[in-house]
């Protein structure tokens, strides 16, 4: 396809639509510790089943099984830290296709790993059943 595409408007139900400004979400930072065995690879994996958001068109409770794994680089994301970031995103207004995206970039700010893999396995909606899949692979310099 070279044609050119036009998109329609977007929102043509006309549905207030109020996600939460990313300024606006307040959550919990991301603490970490130092890995020992830098330039080690191993897999730090992760399944986080009580996952929940506000969807910004309903208002309604979102809920999902977040799973990541990393390699950690110099860095390791210290679990209790992780946990209060992940729960506070119960009062937070996003789009499953977002959350995602939100997590990889704070998880990158903060731990600088070497491979990160997050999979946002949201329960069924609708009739509609929402898996999000994201990844980052560290440059080499």
């Amino acid at each position: 396809m070279t044609e050119e595409t036009t998109l329609p408007p977007a929102n043509l139900q006309e549905l207030d639509i109020r996600s939460t400004p990313r300024d606006q979400m307040d959550l919990h930072p991301l603490d970490t510790f130092e890995y020992e065995f830098a330039g080690s690879k191993v897999w730090v994996e992760f399944e986080i089943p009580e996952f929940t958001a506000i969807c910004p068109f309903s208002d309604f409770p979102d809920f999902a099984t977040i799973r990541l794994r990393y390699v950690p680089d110099e860095r390791c994301v210290e679990l209790k830290s992780l946990k209060l970031y992940i729960n506070s995103f119960r009062d937070v207004k996003v789009f499953h296709e977002h959350v995602v995206n939100i997590i990889r970039d704070d998880f990158v700010t903060a731990c600088d790993p070497r491979k990160l893999e997050i999979v946002g396995d949201f329960n069924v909606r609708g009739n509609i059943k929402t898996v999000v899949r994201t990844s980052y692979r560290k440059k080499k310099p």
